[in-house]
């Protein structure tokens, strides 16, 4: 495992910086909204615009979705339908799924399934003549992920759209030696996002039985896109996002927080709101 050690004095020095620091370095590459709700309804407003921008001009919208965070995908839905924007000629592609230690994923009755939890949060509450054909839904699953490289690549994306976890993870690119080089495959889930997650996914911090395998996209189709467009915020009692935020704007690049990478990128966006880019309560 690669560890966050090299970083101490450099998290330190980051995390000292005001408000107003933060946001001036980070100049356009950081969107900062007032408050947690503000900040999914943009989001979800961001996609219906995108995609309805490219029905207008007849242009096919290929994109990568997460599924955490999920809040906007309701917001994303009442949109969809209130205004009557199409599906039907879009292409969408989710970052990852966990899986068992076989490598297959959960079934999407699962509560802890990707797909299912889409299913109910998303596309079973779209209008039946706007929803997207269900070929155009792809989700990573173990007879899909080695062939995802090459369906990515033939479609393109234009924007990947995503979360940040707590080691610096997007989709479930953990952190790894040349994650930059990484494709589709099945990973095994370190033990800091596994106790992360299993803080806020109410099975009772059950870290022996929660899923140690996922199958995810790889970072090489994450820069692919055209566009990223990533959120972090704290969405709990823990304020656990605040250094994720600021190593991912300010951080120098590294294979040991993978986010870093997308300060490479051509057009790259962090969203979040003021609570998360603030300063914690205690530095250390």
């Amino acid at each position: 495992m690669i560890y966050l050690m090299g970083r101490r004095e450099e998290v330190k020095k980051i995390l000292q910086m005001s408000l107003e620091e933060v946001v001036k370095k980070s100049g356009k590459h950081l969107i900062l909204l007032e408050n947690i709700q503000a900040l999914y309804e943009y989001y979800a407003r961001s996609i219906a615009d995108e995609i309805q921008g490219n029905n207008k001009s007849e242009r096919i919208t290929k994109l990568i979705f997460p599924v955490g965070p999920t809040d906007q995908y309701p917001i994303l839905k009442d949109i969809i339908n209130d205004e009557r924007i199409s599906l039907k000629n879009c292409w969408f592609f989710f970052m990852d799924e966990y899986c068992d230690d076989n490598g297959i994923e959960l079934p999407e009755e699962h509560p802890l399934s990707f797909k299912g939890t889409m299913k109910n949060l998303f596309f079973d509450h779209i209008k039946p003549e706007l929803c997207i054909p269900k070929e155009r839904v792809i989700f990573p699953n173990h007879k899909n992920l080695f062939s995802l490289k090459e369906i990515i690549s033939k479609h393109g994306i234009d924007t990947c759209y995503g979360g940040i976890g707590i080691h610096g993870h997007v989709a479930f690119n953990e952190p790894e030696t040349n994650i930059l080089e990484t494709d589709p495959r099945i990973v095994y889930l370190n033990a800091y996002t596994i106790t992360s997650n299993t803080l806020h996914l109410r099975v009772g911090g059950n870290i022996i039985n929660f899923p140690h395998k996922a199958l995810t996209i790889g970072m090489r189709q994450i820069m692919s896109s055209k566009r990223i467009r990533l959120i972090s915020l704290n969405v709990s009692p823990f304020d656990w996002s605040t250094t994720v935020l600021r190593i991912a704007l300010l951080g120098k690049i590294g294979d040991d927080f993978p986010v870093t990478y997308i300060q490479t990128h051509e057009d790259w966006k962090i969203i979040s709101n003021q609570e998360t880019a603030g300063c914690p309560k205690y530095i250390i």
